[in-house]
Formats: C-alpha cells, sequence, structure tokens
C-alpha cells in the first residue's frame, strides 16, 4: 500500500493558491484513477483506490500546512506504513513553474509542511517536488505561494496536473525516471 499526500491549506480562500498546488495533484490522481469519496479521517481528507498495481490512500492534512505532520503521522501508524511507502506532493520555488522533480529523502528546502512530515516519520519518504518558480525577491515569496495561479499560469499547470495524475502508476511502480521523463514529454502547455 501507498500513502499518497498532497500539501496545501484548507478551504476554500486557499484552493487555487500555489501553496496547495500539492493538493490538486491528489485530487487529479484521486480523479483519474477512480479513488473513493475524501471523507475525514486522520486529521485530514482521506479517499482510498489503486495506482498503477498498487492500493493507495490518497490524504490531503487538513491541519495548516505548518502541521502537515501529524496528519501523515497519524495515517503511517495506523497502516503500519514505512516512509518509502509514503509520496509527498509539493510545491517548490526552486524550480521553473511545470517542472516536477521526485526524490527519496533529502531535505526540507524551507517547505514548512515537509519539515513539519521529516519531523514526524524521518527523512525517508518520497518528495514529489512541483516547481512554481520564484518571485525573485526573497522577500516576495510569502506573498506569493499564498495567492493564486495566475491565469497565465494554466496554460503548463492543468497539463502538468493531468500528466501527473496519468502517469501516477509509473511512480507507484517504482519506475520513478521514467515517470519524470513522461511527464516531459507530456506536460506540455496547450
Amino acid at each position: 500500500m501507498l500513502l499518497l499526500v498532497g500539501l496545501g491549506n484548507p478551504g476554500t480562500g486557499y484552493a487555487q493558491h500555489r501553496h496547495n498546488v500539492g493538493f490538486m495533484a491528489v485530487d487529479a490522481i484521486c480523479a483519474a484513477h477512480g479513488f473513493g469519496p475524501f471523507r475525514q479521517r486522520f486529521q485530514g481528507q482521506l479517499a482510498e483506490g489503486r495506482v498503477g498495481s498498487k492500493r493507495a490512500l490518497a490524504l490531503k492534512p487538513s491541519t495548516f500546512m505548518n502541521e502537515s505532520g501529524r496528519a501523515v503521522a497519524q495515517a503511517t501508524r495506523f497502516h503500519k506504513l514505512e516512509p518509502g511507502q509514503v509520496f509527498v506532493f509539493y510545491d517548490e520555488l526552486d524550480l521553473p513553474p511545470g517542472k516536477v522533480r521526485v526524490k527519496q529523502g533529502g531535505g526540507h528546502g524551507g517547505h514548512n509542511g515537509v519539515r513539519s512530515i521529516e519531523a514526524h516519520i524521518g527523512k525517508e519518504f518520497w518528495r514529489v517536488r512541483i516547481g512554481i518558480g520564484h518571485p525573485g525577491d526573497k522577500a516576495r515569496v510569502q506573498g506569493y505561494v499564498l495567492h493564486d495561479f495566475a491565469k497565465a499560469d494554466r496554460t503548463w499547470r492543468d497539463p502538468l496536473l493531468e500528466a501527473i495524475a496519468a502517469e501516477a502508476g509509473l511512480l507507484a511502480d517504482g519506475a520513478v525516471d521514467k515517470f519524470m521523463t513522461r511527464l516531459a514529454l507530456l506536460a506540455q502547455p496547450t
């Protein structure tokens, strides 16, 4: 079994924020793979389904970003999952918009949601970093991530989310390099 975690902030006011692209990715995966409905569980919204050859749980923590690790820890303990069975989808300032990088382990890179998960389950979970670009000035970062995607961003965001959902089976089956290659080919703006 796998746990697919989308990071974001709960509530409709945050739904289209750049910081919520992790929620968007998990929603896209659930829709594409016919997951059941989300229900309240583990301090978050949880849905069940299959991705590739694996049974999977999708979790969107209802805690705010800085406390995401609490929900992830509850789900991993209950289902007796190891960190290597957890894939966390989140926004990455240091990647150009539309680029995705996947790796197991590493640092939090200043991302408070990832920092919280590390504090609760350790560092060896999978990180699916979704590039949102950088505003260019460190002082503008908070306003940038806590603001809706611009309409122009939809030309790369929407095809990327569709590609992540379509190719999620590769991630689930351990073909990480192939997943990233397929995204590079599929996620071209329309």
